[in-house]
């Protein structure tokens, strides 16, 4: 990543969906169906394109040529070897920041004197591309695990101590202070208060972590070397196994697909008291 994603708007902030339209005025299975189309579209051109001579196939396959390295790729251990290693990088990199982030995130939102000390140090290293990181990472752990998670950890860590920095401050004035004539104690303020309204953020920043973790995961195994998709796709690529390589490609993003479609589970599943999800479930 060359910088930490912005803050996207959390998920608690967003208007509920105007009816099954999700305010588009089309039917959602008509948005589903109209998205498989575009995207039939697009694999109809990567066919056509380099069959009709419009790209080199010897660096742009047809698709058909594509899908069945990808099935022989189905059929191998060392592929399926490759993909636990990468989903094994991601998922441990993205539970340390998810942790971290809540920790820090939490401490420093609910102390204002903290907050403002390291106001200027977050927004000095927040920028700093996680990229950047992979020579210290080759210098102290090598070509191992370790480097994977220093890069993911890193990247992925910044999107959820925004996101809930943003929450704890979001906190209703008038809740904030009916806590206060109730003298609730810290940690009675923070599960009852701030939690509840700090959670909408934080699993927008865990859905925006997901996705970066699982591109610095696969970042640093293409460059580092680390085992994983990243290195396989190296691998085929200096073998001059061009199909092979686009088949891993398209395995990556399958992965960034799912990786997305578990984080607005996760939320639906969670959130499912909040307004804006029932208003959807019930659109």
């Amino acid at each position: 990543m060359t910088r930490a994603a912005v803050a996207a708007p959390p998920a608690g902030t967003a208007p509920a969906p105007a009816g099954r339209s999700g305010g588009t005025g089309r039917p959602r299975g008509g948005t589903a169906l109209f998205g498989l189309a575009g995207f039939a579209t697009f694999l109809l051109g990567l066919e056509v394109a380099p069959r009709l001579g419009l790209v080199p196939a010897d660096y742009l396959p047809p698709t058909s040529e594509i899908a069945v390295a990808l099935g022989e790729l189905l059929g191998e251990g060392r592929f399926w070897a490759a993909v636990a290693d990468t989903l094994r990088g991601w998922f441990l990199g993205l539970a340390v920041a998810v942790a971290l982030g809540v920790v820090v995130g939490f401490v420093l939102g609910t102390v204002p004197v903290l907050r403002e000390f390291t106001a200027s140090t977050v927004e000095f290293l927040r920028p700093i591309p996680s990229v950047a990181l992979i020579p210290l990472a080759v210098l102290l752990f090598g070509t191992d695990l370790r480097s994977v998670l220093l890069l993911v950890v890193y990247a992925a860590f910044w999107q959820v101590l925004v996101q809930v920095l943003y929450g704890v401050r979001d906190v209703d004035p008038v809740a904030r202070d009916t806590a206060q004539s109730f003298r609730l104690g810290r940690w009675a303020r923070i599960r009852h208060l701030l939690w509840p309204t700090a959670l909408p953020y934080l699993l927008t920043g865990v859905r925006l972590a997901a996705a970066v973790a699982l591109i610095l995961a696969i970042t640093a195994e293409l460059i580092i070397g680390a085992p994983g998709l990243g290195n396989e796709i190296n691998r085929a690529q200096s073998g001059g196994a061009v199909d092979s390589m686009y088949a891993l490609i398209v395995v990556t993003g399958l992965l960034g697909v799912a990786v997305n479609l578990l984080a607005r589970q996760l939320e639906r599943t969670v959130l499912h008291w909040h307004p804006s999800v029932r208003g959807e479930d019930a659109g």
